[in-house]
């Protein structure tokens, strides 16, 4: 089963934490999945390096790690992939990946694209609009958008954009499984504390009836 509590890495909202920080603090604040993000010009050893130091924390902590964008390095590594519109396609990536391989959809129609390619979830959003895409960013899906993606595809849903303990309960409540999380926790002055208020709103949505 995919984990509720996906936590991405990010050296480039702030730069306090360096990736395996972040992944420590948010693994023991409860996260069971960590998104290995990296958008800078980094060196592909350096990357290997950093992939490596998450799988064997992730491992310690019982968690998934996924890899944005790297099938290549989550297949050296032994984790999974999330793949966006302008990766390798799933069926590509899951032939380098058998584990895990996450996929993005920003509105109905490209989720259902997606969905009959049979990833292992569908991170959608922006749900609240996003920070972290640059001068570009995909339009806001909003709950309704989300609902809808939720109930057209028999996959788990991953909300992502803009998400923070107090709009867990909307998202769940939409539909989707869990919540991908990026600025709440990782330009939290205590990451590790801003992860356990997350995770504590998804326990209290599940035992209140969300999905």
């Amino acid at each position: 089963m995919i984990g509720r509590l996906h936590v991405i890495t990010d050296e480039v909202l702030q730069d306090r934490f360096d990736h395996e920080a972040l992944a420590r603090l948010a693994l023991e604040g409860g996260a069971d999945v960590i998104q290995y993000r990296e958008k800078r010009p980094v060196p592909d050893r350096e990357r290997l390096r950093v992939a490596r130091v998450l799988a064997e924390l992730c491992a310690a902590h019982d968690a998934c790690l996924v890899i944005d964008d790297r099938a290549d390095l989550a297949a050296l590594v032994g984790a999974g992939v999330h793949v966006g519109p302008h990766d390798l396609p799933v069926a590509d990536a899951r032939a380098l990946v058998p584990g895990t391989v996450g996929a993005t959809a920003n509105d109905l129609d490209r989720a259902m694209v997606v969905a009959a390619e049979s990833p292992s979830y569908l991170g959608c959003g922006p749900v609240w609009g996003t920070t972290s895409k640059g001068a570009d960013p995909p339009p806001t899906l909003g709950l309704d958008g989300l609902a809808a993606i939720c109930a057209a595809v028999d996959l788990p849903v991953i909300a992502i954009g803009s998400v923070r303990a107090d709009r867990v309960a909307a998202a769940l409540g939409a539909g989707a499984h869990g919540v991908a999380v990026l600025g709440a926790v990782c330009s939290a002055k205590d990451p590790a504390a801003a992860t356990a208020r997350i995770r504590e709103a998804i326990v209290a949505s599940i035992a209140e009836g969300s999905p």
